[in-house]
């Protein structure tokens, strides 16, 4: 089984990701990890604390000369802004933050829940999809995520191969397939932020090169599209999942929805084994499945809820109303969420590979790889 867990407050000294169950024999370009690192600190609308850090990762177990072992694997990512033993209290709780309901549940104080509830966490679990991204990169799956919507205003798809579409992406200010939108939607968040406000949206991941059979459907928590859901709902602020036509399924008739069977025998070679469809409304999974469509899964993140024009709450020693604290934060981390979800995703995905294919070694995994796509072709 592949899986992760993470460690590290938002001002503590470091964020640590532990991955567990990754297999032996991938050559690790931390340089990748780095660059996702860097993008998810980017994007329009982010606040001080970008200027301030420089993510890079670290290895702390796990490789030699560069390469996995098979054993646990320790990333680390150093937080320059380390300060959390000088801060103070907060004793005015934001709505929509865990401030509150947080502090009751611990009968404490709201630095300690916050600190570990911020989405400065989310580092270390782009350090370790990044990681997980290089091992799906060896059987030729490949992800993408993008932003389609930001404060309301939708910019939509676009055709093309995952490397055209990243390339359109990274010209984008706001990650978003059309470029050529940026003023509109920098001049929204400029104006937003100016009136102490903030912006959500929608992210859009897709992933290519898929074979047929990741996941189960035989027992409800193995199912990927339940655990691709719990990984991105766990992601900070998003407050939706939708994977392919998604709710817009439920307001259409199942001629409109369910997506036609065809088969080409001349790509009965590659991993869809011939199998073709002309739509992709089911988003590349069936009964929890993948079906040998691109996957792709939607998020929508909610504004963040610290604002510099604070909503009312109370002071929670002395009950008394009052605007709620402000921390530093972002007008909107919309283009960062593209990442994040990207990276939860890839790492979901690649445990599914794990799953099917044996997480020994990475030979291993391969030549499982090309056994099962032989025996699937013959039957």
């Amino acid at each position: 089984m592949l899986r992760y867990w993470t460690a590290g407050e938002s001002h503590g000294p470091a964020l640590v990701a532990l991955v567990d169950g990754f297999p032996a024999g991938l050559t690790v370009d931390t340089a990748v990890i780095d660059a996702e690192l860097r993008r998810r600190q980017g994007g329009y609308g982010r606040g001080g604390r970008q200027r301030i850090e420089t993510d890079t990762v670290t290895f702390l177990s796990g490789l030699w000369k560069g390469v996995t072992l098979g054993s646990p694997l320790a990333l680390e990512v150093i937080n320059k802004d380390a300060k959390l033993e000088r801060l103070e209290e907060v004793e005015r709780p934001r709505p929509g933050h865990v401030d509150l309901a947080g502090a009751v549940k611990h009968l404490g104080g709201v630095r300690a829940v916050l600190e570990r509830a911020s989405a400065r966490e989310t580092a270390a679990r782009v350090a370790a999809g990044a990681l997980a991204r290089q091992l799906l990169a060896v059987f030729g799956i490949e992800v993408a995520g993008w932003v389609t919507e930001l404060g309301g205003v939708s910019l939509g798809d676009r055709a093309g191969t995952l490397p055209e579409l990243r390339a359109i992406r990274d010209s984008s200010a706001i990650y978003s397939l059309h470029p050529e939108r940026d003023v509109e939607l920098t001049t929204l968040i400029d104006r937003v932020g100016k009136e102490g406000d903030t912006l959500g949206g929608v992210v859009e991941v897709r992933v290519d090169g898929l074979p047929i059979g990741l996941g189960t459907h035989a027992q409800w928590d193995r199912k990927l599209d339940g655990r691709l859901a719990q990984a991105v709902m766990a992601v900070q602020a998003i407050k939706g999942v939708e994977i392919g036509m998604g709710f817009e399924a439920a307001r259409r008739r199942g001629s409109e929805v369910h997506d036609p069977i065809h088969y080409d025998a001349a790509a009965r070679g590659g991993p869809q084994l011939g199998f073709t469809r002309p739509t992709n409304n089911a988003g590349g999974l069936e009964a929890g499945i993948t079906n040998g469509q691109p996957l792709v899964v939607r998020a929508a993140m909610k504004p963040i809820a610290t604002l510099r024009k604070p909503l009312e709450s109370v002071n929670l020693l002395s009950k008394q109303p009052e605007e709620a604290a402000y921390e530093r934060s972002d007008v909107c981390a919309v283009s960062a969420c593209s990442v994040i979800i990207e990276s939860v995703v890839a790492f979901e995905v690649a445990a599914a590979l794990v799953d099917k294919f044996g997480g020994d070694s990475v030979t291993e995994m391969r030549g499982r790889w090309d056994l099962y796509h032989e025996l699937a072709r013959v039957r």
